[in-house]
């Protein structure tokens, strides 16, 4: 294995019955950066997680985390990382410190240097005045906090992060974005599954987008979203003009319009760097659509997500589930 990569994989398959979840799954994250890992649900995102971080055997291919086999070394790799799921795992009945202390045991970090190490990410995660209340008292976003920090106990050298800030109000979010900076700063690589597509392009460094068990696109944010292009958004007067509107978006960019009836726009991918916001006004204008506002703009992840993976507008719904 490289150095420079903290988590390597090549030609990842896993069926469970008639279900393909992996298909030839190649990742190659390097050390110390956040590497987002998005798709649709079914894609083979969690069943990816899951061989990298032992809890499942895949049927062929290889993959290395931390230099570890995670079939020949599985011991050596868990030693290695820190994983944090979806759902909060800490124990209610016990406080804060209770939480991170026994985490510490069964991770045999013992005696005072768990004790100090507990400690410490409590300070580090806002959590010290709250650290002797039982955790059930604690709000979403404070229990998320000390799931993240009793995965980072052992001093993780790669930490795998499920959908880290589902559910959290703003202010609780961007404390929990603000601590895997921090993180990548000292070196922990992040891999990072969210189905909030501006986290994603808030922390990664790297995205890849698995479709179909496949890693079917990578590259950094700024380079997905030049593959797609700019986006042309119109905003009618009247609902009854979005049609003649999506008509001339279609005939300039040459991709299917998307309407949102509520918001009386029409919006569509232009991968022609020659159409510019003027043009758009002028053939608007030339067939009669009565124009509120019109604008071309770099394309949110969102709408990269749906370009690439083929899917229905209707599945912006899922994306935020």
């Amino acid at each position: 294995m490289t150095s420079t990569y903290a988590v390597l994989s090549e030609g990842l398959e896993k069926r469970f019955g008639e279900v393909h979840a992996l298909r030839g799954l190649d990742l190659a994250v390097a050390e110390g950066t956040v590497c987002g890992v998005l798709g649709p649900n079914g894609a083979g995102k969690t069943t990816a997680v899951r061989v990298l971080t032992t809890l499942t055997t895949p049927d062929a291919g290889t993959a290395r985390v931390a230099g570890h086999d995670v079939l020949r070394d599985p011991n050596a790799v868990r030693a290695a990382i820190g994983a944090t799921g979806q759902h909060a795992s800490v124990d209610g009945d016990l406080s804060g410190r209770e939480n991170l202390r026994l985490f510490a045991k069964l991770l045999r970090l013992r005696g005072a240097a768990g004790r100090v190490r507990a400690d410490e990410l409590l300070d580090r995660f806002e959590l010290t005045e709250a650290a002797d209340r039982p955790a059930r008292t604690y709000s979403g976003g404070m229990r998320r906090r000390l799931d993240l920090a009793a995965g980072l106990l052992i001093r993780p050298r790669v930490l795998f992060l499920d959908e880290p800030t589902t559910g959290l109000d703003p202010q609780s979010r961007n404390r929990i974005w603000a601590a895997v900076r921090e993180l990548a700063a000292e070196g922990t690589t992040v891999l990072l599954t969210t189905q909030y597509l501006e986290e994603a392009d808030q922390l990664a460094d790297d995205i890849v987008l698995i479709d179909h068990g496949r890693a079917a696109h990578r590259g950094t944010p700024a380079e997905l979203k030049a593959t797609v292009g700019s986006f042309a958004e119109v905003v009618v007067a009247d609902e009854s003009a979005l049609h003649a509107a999506a008509a001339v978006l279609d005939r300039l960019t040459g991709a299917e319009p998307v309407l949102d009836r509520e918001r009386r726009t029409a919006g569509a991918s232009a991968v022609d760097p020659a159409l510019t916001l003027p043009r758009l006004v002028r053939e608007l204008d030339a067939a009669g659509v009565p124009l509120v506002d019109a604008s071309l703009r770099p394309p949110t992840l969102d709408e990269v997500f749906l370009r690439l993976t083929d899917r229905d507008p209707d599945d912006r719904r899922e994306l935020a589930a």
